[in-house]
């Protein structure tokens, strides 16, 4: 992931979320994003039912004050739904509680009417598919961010739901405090871009894309000019000092450039 690494979220979330049901939530979605976006379609299609299945007994957990890590996922929503209006209910307001309980029950009932569950011959995992499920397990870990965030800083909320939006980065990797794109087949402007893109909005300084870049200190001076200049503008050159890329930078990323996130 970007900047918003598995402890921050953790932190933020347990409490007032139970932390090992939140550890395995956060370790289901990262690990759903890292496959998804090395194009290995099955994990969400099988996989997504366990961040549902998470999720619920969470959402169990703070809606009724009762901790239950294995109770069903259909037990689980039915008493957050109650239809015959019997349980008292701690999460408020209440429509969110309800517009989660729907979006897992579509996303849970869909991946096993889809042959999720039951592989047979007849069924392969394509990307169709993967990606609705992966689009609404991101709807529900970015909902569940909004409303059980500790604090009361909600642009910091915001900030990591955009960052939690953006791809993951396979192909870099991190050695203590060494970044790294481990690709060598990177042109310099691409291998600049895929470090500005795992930094997300806090950007990079010239100093640390310096020593991040495996290049000559020239190799990334020209190529920051040709990403900051008129002719490309995918790289703006913020008044803090640091580099981070524009919407045009992004859109690059997103069209041209999804096969070198990948680690080969």
């Amino acid at each position: 992931m970007p900047l918003v690494d598995k402890f921050t979220l953790i932190a933020q979330l347990a409490p007032p979320l139970d932390p090992g049901l939140t550890t395995a939530l956060v370790e289901e979605f990262i690990s759903l994003e890292r496959r998804f976006i090395q194009r290995d379609w099955e994990p969400a299609q099988l996989d997504g039912g366990q961040f549902c299945e998470v999720l619920a007994r969470i959402m169990y957990h703070q809606d009724s004050g009762n901790l239950s890590p294995g109770k069903e996922f259909d037990d689980c929503l039915r008493y957050i739904e109650d239809e015959k209006g019997q349980n008292s209910h701690a999460i408020n307001p209440r429509r969110d509680a309800l517009h989660i309980c729907k979006m897992l029950r579509t996303s849970y009932k869909f991946r096993s009417q889809r042959g999720g569950i039951h592989i047979s011959p007849l069924y392969k995992p394509n990307h169709m598919d993967s990606k609705v499920i992966i689009e609404m397990v991101r709807w529900l870990f970015a909902e569940t961010l909004r409303v059980f965030w500790k604090g009361s800083d909600r642009e910091q909320v915001a900030k990591a739901i955009r960052e939690l939006l953006t791809f993951d980065v396979p192909c870099i990797g991190k050695f203590e405090n060494v970044i790294m794109v481990q690709r060598t087949d990177l042109a310099p402007e691409e291998e600049l871009l895929v470090l500005l893109h795992y930094a997300g909005e806090q950007g990079f300084t010239r100093t640390e894309l310096g020593k991040y870049a495996m290049m000559k200190p020239p190799a990334v001076t020209s190529a920051l000019q040709r990403l900051t200049g008129p002719e490309e503008r995918q790289v703006v050159h913020l008044g803090s000092g640091k580099y981070r890329l524009t919407d045009l930078g992004s859109k690059r990323i997103r069209e041209k450039l999804p096969d070198k996130l990948l680690l080969t």
